[in-house]
């Protein structure tokens, strides 16, 4: 098997330097707020910007690569005589696994002697971003193609997602909870906790009042499910919309119950894209663990 290349999505939400560094690729999405078009890119509109519209009223909409981009996007690899393993967001959320997968198919006529591997992530946001790092770990150990390919199918599931949201009019308007339980959630101080089921989809796991209780549960639900408990060694990641100090505590807390964690953890930003999803004032937390 000759060279590759591994490419992602901008709804990765991993920081561009650490994409960079890792020599992984990725196309943007698109999101829609203020009557203007930008690319899921953070530079196109910075994301100080983007969650401060929201929290003024604004109501983003995203859209995904299109085949045509996603063609675009791997042509210049092809024609360097480099494969493709691309990995999208999750089926659960987005079409983007279908579109990548005709696109993929329509460059398989233009470039018979290549290939481009689609891989669903079944994941979303810096958990996606995880998976990413872990599959150009193995890469730069000398995985072929088609071995990365069977890495990131088994290790997908096992990358564990559980947040929490403090502001609750963004999963209403997406139907991840009902108008009433937004009004009664949002009166009694109610921070759902919820994570990434095994086929890629957000679902509320409970209701808990406060922020303190949330992230101490969230914590707890990292040491039930990390490899080997509170003596978990491997990579960890916090990503937020917004609201800093709250991934703070959440890192703060991490760090306290696992002190064996593999190197700092990813600190990130939720982008444009899954922001205009979860609104602001949603914390995530991310680690390799039991199978979901």
């Amino acid at each position: 098997m000759g060279e590759y290349v591994i490419t992602c999505c901008s709804t990765a939400d991993w920081p561009k330097e650490r994409l960079v560094q890792r020599k992984i690729h990725s196309v943007p999405f698109h999101v829609e707020i203020g009557g203007r078009e930008y690319l899921d890119d953070a530079e196109s509109l910075p994301l100080d910007s983007f969650y401060a519209m929201e929290r003024e009223g604004a109501v983003p909409r995203s859209s995904q690569v299109n085949q045509e981009e996603y063609m675009a996007f791997w042509t210049p690899f092809l024609r360097e005589g480099l494969d493709v393993l691309h990995v999208t967001l999750s089926s659960g959320i987005s079409g983007s696994f279908n579109t990548a997968c005709l696109a993929a198919e329509e460059l398989s006529h233009e470039f018979p002697d290549r290939r481009v591997i689609v891989v669903d992530s079944l994941g979303a946001s810096s958990g996606y971003g995880l998976l990413m790092e872990e599959i150009a770990e193995k890469r730069d150990c000398g995985l072929n193609l088609w071995q990365l390919s069977d890495y990131a199918e088994a290790t997908k599931l096992h990358i564990q997602h559980w947040f929490f949201a403090s502001e609750l009019n963004s999963l209403v308007r997406g139907g991840r909870i009902s108008a009433v339980n937004g009004a009664v959630g949002t009166m009694l101080g109610i921070c759902p906790l919820m994570h990434v089921d095994r086929d890629g989809k957000l679902v509320p796991k409970a209701k808990i009042r406060t922020k303190r209780k949330v992230i101490d549960e969230m914590v707890r639900r990292m040491e039930e499910h990390a490899d080997h408990g509170s003596g978990y060694s491997g990579p960890c990641a916090i990503c937020h919309s917004d609201c800093a100090d709250d991934a703070a505590r959440v890192r703060d807390k991490v760090e306290e119950r696992f002190p064996l964690l593999k190197g700092k953890i990813i600190m990130c930003r939720i982008g444009a894209v899954i922001g205009a999803h979860t609104g602001p004032s949603t914390v995530a937390l991310f680690f390799i663990g039991d199978e979901r």
